[in-house]
């Protein structure tokens, strides 16, 4: 299956609109930067999507086992970190659970939540081809 988003960049600065599938989002960027912070920014809607596909994923392997974890909360941030050759950038995952688990339970659901497509996008395993048409 193709999955694809298209986004359109309106005159309105970086006002974005985006399609994906029969579904509508908005970026934009706060007013500090520039926009008119009526929506997200894209590294928002990226940690968002990871956020999502991790709890999907562990979701997905918990109905497979039997697991019944409740609820799943996944807090993904960005964190900037000021080094000697710039700032380095890196996401904190948060993962919790309604119900309680099993030492054992969190071991594998840690190596399963790292399994997430994209999340190992983000980790450079996709490679992206780009063009001007």
């Amino acid at each position: 299956m193709k999955q694809q988003s298209e986004v359109l960049l309106s005159e309105k600065k970086y006002l974005g609109e985006a399609k994906m599938r029969n579904h509508f989002a908005v970026l934009d960027e706060p007013i500090k930067a520039g926009g008119g912070d009526t929506g997200p920014t894209p590294v928002e809607y990226l940690l968002t999507a990871i956020g999502g596909c991790v709890a999907m994923t562990l979701r997905m392997y918990a109905e497979r086992k039997d697991w019944n974890l409740g609820e799943i909360k996944v807090i993904v941030s960005q964190k900037e970190e000021l080094t000697s050759s710039g700032i380095k950038k890196s996401l904190i995952e948060e993962i919790s659970f309604e119900n309680e688990i099993t030492d054992e339970q969190r071991i594998k659901l840690l190596e399963i939540a790292g399994k997430c497509p994209v999340a190992k996008m983000v980790k450079g395993e996709t490679e992206i081809a780009t063009s001007i048409v």
